[in-house]
């Protein structure tokens, strides 16, 4: 494992890639202290300290606490998330967006830049109202927004869907130069930045006596085994058999071998988690604004984190992101057309419509398990912090984000390396081929 590691290094182009994508994220990290004009961060900060577990707290864990401290990234990368589902959700409904989805290439940049204009349109839209927000509020009569003029509010306004836009270029741009997915990545890193202070908190809670010890060594397990539960379920696989006709060219013969199409339990990873909570937080975001208006309390008591009915909606919501996700992503009837072109076909089923009937059957069964069980770990931390009262936040919807784009970007290192090593990613030997 150590020498796979030295071989990313070793070679030029891996390193490059794991270096530009250290200080993208660096960058990430030092725009996440920049406030933005006119903002009492020290009130704002301590308002947030109250609302802890409601939904405005959890918007902020996913951006990395700069909702909090009114940075230029405060709100993230989730307007971006919001116009991505609003896309996959009008892809499978009008005319225009399904021929875009088959289109290839040039429909999925047009996508791309449709999905670029309306996260501007969006990260307005929420900007504006934040701004609204803060003038409004205040604690122990002390103003968040000292200053209420017009200028303030656009400077606001301007500042945070710029770092919007910038947020969702590096994203891009990560993708496309470094290692991983940029988008999946920023979220990961924004979870990751309030961790060391979670866990400090946690240590001195338990030095105190304010938790038993017995109970942290037991917390401590039970994180352990959703982590390594997590881990199982997102690598596991339903293998269908594929066997290939022999075929005959002149002197050679082509085909003949037998192996597996490799279906993944979770074919659609972490995005449906991140689909659903984006989807929950979007409402009742933009109620919290109006605070004090009876709909909008209504709404924010409705889906406020834990409740039941916001713990229902959200596992619906997953399993249904993930079926469409999973549809987007696996097309049967072209897997049973590529498979039928290069001679191909799954032992017992006849090649064609029949194959592609089975394939459909085989994800809709596997997907289901993979999906609940997702859901079940996204609630049952949630469960537990209320349940037991821990002064932190422990959400599984963190866990697997953080788990799962670990995963995908240790696989993308992986196949980088197996490019260019003939022995495999746990292989011991030298690199050859190229540097």
């Amino acid at each position: 494992m150590f020498d796979s590691f030295k071989n990313l290094w070793r070679i030029a182009d891996i390193r490059k890639r794991i270096l530009f994508t250290v200080g993208m994220l660096a960058v990430f990290r030092f725009g996440s202290h920049i406030p933005v004009p006119g903002v009492n961060v020290a009130v704002l900060s301590a308002y947030f300290n109250q609302m802890r577990g409601s939904v405005l707290g959890l918007f902020d864990l996913f951006v990395g606490g700069n909702l909090s401290r009114a940075t230029v990234f405060a709100l993230g990368i989730m307007p971006y998330i919001s116009a991505s589902i609003i896309l996959q959700i009008l892809g499978t409904t009008l005319p225009y967006y399904q021929r875009l989805m088959k289109e290839g290439e040039e429909g999925r940049r047009k996508l791309t830049q449709h999905t670029r204009y309306l996260t501007v349109g969006i990260s307005i839209i929420q900007a504006t109202s934040f701004a609204i927000f803060l003038q409004n509020l205040s604690v122990a009569g002390t103003p968040i927004l000292p200053s209420s003029s017009f200028f303030i509010k656009i400077s606001i306004v301007v500042t945070m869907t710029a770092g919007t836009i910038f947020l969702m270029w590096l994203g891009e741009l990560i993708t496309e130069i470094g290692i991983g997915n940029g988008i999946s990545l920023l979220i990961m890193l924004g979870i990751l930045a309030r961790l060391p202070q979670q866990l400090l908190q946690f240590w001195r809670m338990l030095r105190s006596g304010a938790l038993s010890w017995i109970f942290g060594f037991g917390f401590a397990v039970f994180l352990g085994l959703v982590v390594a539960a997590v881990v199982l379920v997102t690598q596991a696989q339903r293998r269908i058999p594929v066997q290939y006709a022999r075929r005959v060219k002149g002197r050679k013969i082509y085909g003949g071998q037998s192996t597996h199409l490799p279906l993944n339990v979770n074919t659609a990873g972490v995005i449906p988690i991140i689909f659903a909570q984006s989807a929950l937080m979007l409402v009742p975001t933009f109620a919290n604004f109006f605070k004090g208006q009876m709909w909008a309390d209504w709404i924010v008591n409705v889906f406020n984190p834990g409740g039941f009915l916001y713990n229902a909606l959200f596992v619906i919501l997953i399993i249904v992101f993930a079926y469409v996700y999973t549809a987007i992503v696996i097309n049967p009837q072209e897997l049973a057309g590529n498979l039928r072109k290069y001679g191909g076909f799954i032992p017992g089923i006849r090649p064609g419509r029949l194959t592609a009937n089975y394939v459909d059957k085989v994800i809709a069964r596997i997907t289901l398990p993979g999906a609940t069980f997702f859901a079940f770990i996204a609630v049952l931390p949630i469960i537990v912090r209320n349940k037991f009262n821990l002064p932190f936040y422990f959400g599984g919807t963190s866990i697997l984000i953080v788990v799962g784009v670990a995963l995908d970007t240790v696989r993308q290192l992986e196949s980088q390396l197996l490019m260019r090593h003939y022995d495999g990613f746990m292989k011991k030997g030298r690199i050859r081929g190229r540097r």
